[in-house]
Order: C-alpha cells, then structure tokens, then sequence
C-alpha cells in the first residue's frame, strides 16, 4: 500500500489499493483453459488470463499481455479488470502511465459498487491524482467503499474525520473507523492507538459506541450483499 503522510497528523496515512487478485481458482495449471475460454470473449476468463500474466502464474510475466486481456474484460464491464486496467494506468504497468485514464477505470469499476475501485477513486480525488481535488467527492467515495467493509477505506475515512478533510472534525468518529480497520490492519490500529490519546473519557465512550454501530451495520450488508 503506498502511504501519503498527513501534514496534520503524522502518524494518520492514506492507503492506495493494490490490484485485484483472481480468485483461489484462478491456478497456473489452468492457464490452458483461460486462454481458450478468454479467446471466446468470457470476461472473468479474460481477467483470470491477464491475472496470470500479471501474476507469472502458469506463464513468464508480461504486463502488456496482462494489459491486454484486462481491457477485454473491462470492456465487458468486468468490474475487478477495470480495476486493475485502472491500477496498470495508475503504475505505468504495461501501458504508458496515465492518471486521467487510471480515474477512467477506477470509476466504472466504483459505479458498479466495487469497493476497492471506491477506495482508489477516492485516493485520487484526495490528492489531485488524474482529477482535481475535491475532499468533499474523496470522502464519498472512501465511504462507499469502508461502508463494505474495505479496510483501507475505512482508514482513509478515519484520516478525513481526524483531521477534518471533506468532513467536519471529529476524532471519535475517527477513532470508530481506525478500530473497524484494525483487525485487517496493523498501520490503522496504530493510528486508532494514537489518537486515543486525544479523546476525552466523554468522547472516548461515545467512540466505542459507534465503533460498535459501524461493525453491525457493515456486517449487516455484508450479510445482505452475500445473501
């Protein structure tokens, strides 16, 4: 994850996301019948093949040709390739390296509720990457996306409740989004340890009342989601 330091708060970072993985099925020993199945135009097979040339999974690693089998999927409205089509502009990974374009792809991706896709378009408009700051649309979007549960959005949302940023400030909220993360992630329970120093016992109570809320209401739609 490449982290930006707050000039607020140091010890507060923002998270890009990484690529999207194929799934446990996606094996090298497969690539065979990726590549059939991607040459008759089925979008996951098409991402699965370029996973695998991205990956080196059952073939030498060549990010043009994982590029290339992304942008088939993606046109197909395959939400993880446009995601990854979206990291591969973002890192100059395959392709010349394009922010307008990697915001291209993060978004069609995040309007199908992807939530990764949320988190990195809400990345960008936090720091003018491929599209003009706007706090405001930055946290949006890390809500959508920390609202499914996604850790480094959920961090992302603390960062912008502790310092202010697109939201009015208001740490015991950000200490309720750190702790949700902070079972997946380390660098968001440091955070939440951090700004505990900070609250009050008044705010302090209230912070773990609604981390409470936040936990039952992700588990809710994520039970929903999956239902």
């Amino acid at each position: 994850m490449k982290r930006l330091k707050s000039s607020v708060s140091d010890f507060i970072t923002r998270f890009f996301s990484k690529r999207a993985t194929a799934p446990a099925t996606a094996v090298a020993g497969k690539f065979l019948e990726y590549e059939a199945k991607a040459e008759q135009g089925d979008a996951e097979a098409q991402f699965n093949l370029g996973f695998c040339y991205d990956d080196g999974r059952g073939v030498a690693k060549n990010s043009k040709e994982a590029v290339k089998w992304y942008r088939k999927a993606a046109e197909q409205n395959y939400a993880p390739a446009q995601f990854n089509l979206g990291f591969c502009y973002a890192n100059g990974q395959g392709v010349g390296k394009d922010k307008e374009e990697a915001v291209k792809w993060f978004r069609k991706a995040a309007e199908q509720n992807y939530a990764p896709a949320q988190s990195n378009l809400g990345y960008c408009y936090d720091n003018g990457r491929g599209v003009e700051k706007d706090a405001e649309e930055a946290t949006k979007w890390y809500r959508k996306a920390a609202e499914q549960g996604h850790p480094e959005a959920q961090s992302n949302l603390g960062y912008c409740y502790a310092n202010g940023q697109g939201v009015e400030e208001d740490i015991a909220e950000a200490y309720a989004w750190f702790s949700v993360a902070a079972k997946a992630d380390p660098d968001a329970a440091e955070s939440r340890d951090l700004l505990r120093k900070r609250l009050t016992p008044r705010q302090f109570t209230d912070a773990q009342k609604r981390t409470k809320q936040l936990r039952l209401r992700i588990s809710a739609k994520s039970k929903l989601a999956n239902s």
